[in-house]
C-alpha cells in the first residue's frame, strides 16, 4: 500500500516501512508502529520552541516520538529522529493521551506542544490527543517540516491551532543535499495553506556557508504570503554528520536579515546568549512592545509585555498575536 502520509508516499506492507520507519500495513490497513509511545515529554516555556506570538509567557508540556521523513545533515535531534525506532524500544514512554493530559493540568501546563520531531510521523495518535486536549480546555501546537501530503497538512491544521513551520532553506540543491529529499515546493505550497487557516511562524536554522543566500529568498516568499508571519532565524549548532562545521557569524547573519526586517515585520534571529534581536516592535511607530531575554541553547523567556489587549500601548496598532499573555505565569507585566 501506498502510505499517504507525507510527499514521499511510500509503498509499504506488513514488513516494509516508510522512510520514516513509523507505519506499517495491518489487516490491509496503513496504522502506526508505534502508537501512545514517546521518546520525550517535559515543560518549557513557549518563548523557547519557538513561538513568540503564542500565549506569551506560558508554561507549555513538550512531547516527541521517533522518526522522521527527513534526514538533514545537521540534525540535532538525529539520535531520536534519525534511527530506527524498533531499536529504541527500550526508551519509549508509554502514555496514553489521555494520560498526558492529565500529566499536563497536574503540571499546570496551558498547552501542549510537539516539537522533538515530525508531527506526521504519529498523526494518528495526535488526533486522540487533541481529542482529549480539546475536552482539557488545552491549547495544541507543533513544530512542523511541512512535507506533508495536502491531506495530511489539513490534518495538521485540524489538530494544532499554531504551527512552526521549518522552512530549511529555499533551493532545489539545498533540499537534496542537505535535507535529503527532492523538492520544496510542497514545502512552500503547505505554508501557503497552513498561513490561511492557522496561526504560524516560520523558522530558518542557519548553516555557515551554505545556506545564507537563501535569505533574501525566504523573506520575498513570507513577504508574499503575509508580511506579519513571525520569522525565526535560528543561528543553528551543527550536530550529526556536519558536527565539526563553523558556526554561524552572528553579524554577517544579521546584516544579511537587514533587508528582510524592511518586508517584514517581525523578524527574530537567536540561539546565542545575548542576542539583541528577539523583541518585537509595534510594525506602526517602532515602540518595542514585548521584551524577551534570549539564553541561548537554553532558550528564551518572556521579559516584559508592554501591550494593552494585543495593541501598542502608543499607537494602538493591533499586534499579531494569537491569544494573549498568560499572566500566572509571568507576574511581571510592564504597560
Amino acid at each position: 500500500m501506498r502510505c499517504g502520509y507525507c510527499e514521499w508516499r511510500c509503498e509499504i506492507d506488513e514488513s516494509k516501512f516508510g522512510v520514516c520507519r513509523m507505519y506499517h500495513v495491518v489487516h490491509g490497513e496503513i496504522r502506526e508502529r508505534f502508537p501512545n509511545r514517546w521518546s520525550t515529554y517535559a515543560m518549557s516555556r513557549m518563548e523557547s520552541l519557538p513561538f513568540y506570538h503564542v500565549y506569551p509567557g506560558s508554561r507549555v508540556m513538550t512531547l516527541g516520538t521517533f522518526g522522521c521523513n527527513f534526514s538533514c545533515r545537521y540534525c540535532s535531534n538525529g539520535y531520536i529522529a534519525l534511527r530506527d525506532p524498533a531499536e529504541q524500544t527500550a526508551g519509549m514512554y508509554e502514555l496514553t493521551p489521555a494520560e498526558l493530559v492529565r500529566m499536563a493540568l497536574k503540571l499546570e501546563c496551558f498547552a501542549i506542544v510537539f516539537n522533538v520531531n515530525e508531527p506526521a510521523v504519529s498523526l494518528p495518535t495526535l488526533q486522540e490527543l487533541k481529542v482529549h486536549a480539546d475536552e482539557a480546555g488545552l491549547a495544541l501546537g507543533c513544530l512542523t517540516n511541512a512535507y506533508t501530503t495536502a491531506e495530511s497538512t489539513h490534518m495538521l491544521a485540524e489538530i494544532f491551532s499554531f504551527i512552526n513551520i521549518g522552512l530549511k532553506g529555499f533551493t532545489k540543491e539545498f533540499h537534496r543535499e542537505y535535507i535529503g529529499v527532492a523538492d520544496v515546493e510542497p514545502i512552500l505550497r503547505n505554508i501557503r495553506a497552513l498561513a490561511a487557516a492557522r496561526h504560524v511562524e516560520v523558522t530558518t536554522p542557519i548553516v555557515q556557508g551554505v545556506n545564507e543566500a537563501d535569505i533574501p529568498l525566504i523573506a520575498d516568499f513570507l513577504a508574499g504570503i503575509d508580511r506579519e508571519i513571525p520569522w525565526h532565524a535560528f543561528r543553528l549548532l551543527p550536530e550529526h554528520e556536519m558536527k565539526d562545521s563553523a558556526y554561524p557569524n552572528i553579524e554577517a547573519v544579521n546584516q544579511a536579515l537587514n533587508d528582510a526586517r524592511s518586508r517584514l515585520d517581525y523578524v527574530y534571529f537567536h540561539n546565542f546568549v545575548g542576542s539583541e534581536w528577539v523583541n518585537s516592535a509595534c510594525p506602526a511607530c517602532g515602540r518595542v512592545v514585548i521584551e524577551r531575554i534570549s539564553l541561548g541553547c537554553g532558550g528564551d523567556k518572556l521579559d516584559r509585555f508592554h501591550c494593552i489587549d494585543n495593541r501598542c500601548p502608543g499607537c494602538g496598532y493591533a499586534i499579531r498575536m494569537h491569544g494573549t499573555l498568560v499572566e500566572r505565569f509571568h507576574k511581571e507585566v510592564a504597560r
